[in-house]
């Protein structure tokens, strides 16, 4: 086995760790808990476990005391068990954007690439290690010729599966060089995607099964120590939660807006960010563009943005500002569909499958902006709202 004891006290997320404490995964919750916070090491695992709440409430980037010690092993598996009980969808997003922004920096600073190679072994990941590393072509730089070199290639399938949620631009497989199904990555992209597996990995959803988790948050309650760290929790998030909720009490969440106004691709991006999830670049710019576009105030288009995991309100507040001045124009339908944004198929929307303007299916238009989309059902609306007013005109008469 590759992986060491070491390794895996400072990534407890690896799939190894069943293997090196295979004790700890064979006892019940109760039991787990129970022997935790008897031990020696009670108010220190306490103490990691809420300091990483806090930080991902306060939408921080990484905490200063992180320890890739044993108790590593114990604060990850105490934070998989907390996360579920909270059954809370925005403070799991928030806690694994941080968990894996955590990952990635430990990640970075590791000068062993070979452990980096291991644990893509680990990860069951297809991934080749050069030594010395490949040339795969080359790139200018100011006015230099540079040569692209790796360490690293990956195999296609595991690329896409890694890189499916991340879609920035440059991922793009097109934009990749590609040799026998392998593609050339550079370390930090590498890590990128192992961060993207470990914030995946923390993504515990809502469960549906109220029952089984109200019995099972039930006895672990009765634990003194977990039951203060869960109570402290619930506090923290209710007092930050009192700071973003005020965001969706804007038009943007005014229900007969969203169902009649905006179009699906509007629509799902604006429920994401309700519930807390972490928007790609492209979302983000593109809900940007469009609020602005329907003259949406700068402060309530930062709203839309208050509830991710990673909100910065100064720097949220820039970016807007820059992109309201620059003026910038949503993208087109057929932009939002190369980016995997058109959700018309999935919201079975009529006007955006159909068309517009004459009955007959031949003569139809197609829509080509999503800014279109709103000005049609505007426009639609107004003219029944006269319609109504027509009938109720003509039954007084």
């Amino acid at each position: 086995m590759t992986i060491t004891n070491e390794l895996i006290n400072h990534y407890p997320w690896l799939p190894s760790i069943k293997v090196y404490y295979s004790d700890l995964a064979s006892k019940s919750p109760s039991n787990f808990l129970t022997e935790l916070f008897s031990g020696e090491f009670n108010i220190e695992i306490k103490k990691r476990v809420l300091n990483l709440f806090y930080a991902a409430f306060e939408n921080l980037e990484e905490v200063s005391d992180f320890k890739a010690d044993r108790l590593n092993v114990y604060v990850y598996l105490l934070l998989n068990m907390v996360l579920y009980v909270l059954d809370n969808q925005k403070i799991t997003n928030r806690l694994a954007n941080l968990y894996s922004k955590i990952t990635y920096g430990e990640l970075i600073k590791e000068n062993n690439e070979a452990n980096l190679y291991n644990i893509c072994q680990d990860l069951d990941l297809d991934v080749r290690y050069y030594d010395p590393p490949l040339n795969y072509g080359s790139i200018i730089i100011r006015q230099q010729n540079q040569k692209l070199e790796t360490n690293f290639t990956i195999h296609y399938i595991d690329y896409l599966k890694l890189a499916a949620n991340i879609r920035d631009e440059y991922r793009r497989m097109i934009h990749n060089s590609i040799l026998n199904g392998y593609v050339f990555i550079q370390k930090k992209r590498l890590i990128r995607l192992i961060q993207e597996y470990v914030r995946k990995k923390l993504l515990i959803k809502e469960t549906e099964d109220k029952t089984s988790l109200n019995s099972l948050l039930g006895e672990i309650l009765e634990i003194e120590s977990f039951k203060e760290v869960y109570e402290e929790i619930l506090r923290a998030w209710s007092e930050r939660e009192e700071d973003i909720e005020y965001s969706f009490d804007i038009d943007i969440n005014n229900e007969s807006e969203l169902k009649d106004l905006y179009p699906p691709c509007v629509k799902e991006i604006l429920k994401k960010a309700q519930e807390g999830q972490n928007l790609i670049h492209n979302e983000r710019l593109f809900i940007t563009w469009f609020l602005l576009a329907l003259n949406f105030p700068v402060d309530q288009v930062v709203n839309v943005f208050s509830t991710l995991p990673d909100f910065n309100k100064e720097k949220t507040t820039y970016q807007v500002n820059f992109a309201k001045k620059k003026g910038y124009v949503p993208y087109k339908c057929l932009t939002l569909k190369s980016l995997g944004l058109c959700l018309a198929k999935k919201y079975n929307d009529s006007l955006c499958l159909d068309g517009y303007g004459s009955q007959e299916p031949q003569e139809r238009k197609k829509l080509a902006h999503p800014l279109a989309y709103t000005r049609i059902k505007q426009y639609r609306a107004a003219k029944f709202q006269d319609y109504q007013k027509k009938r109720v005109n003509d039954e007084i008469e």
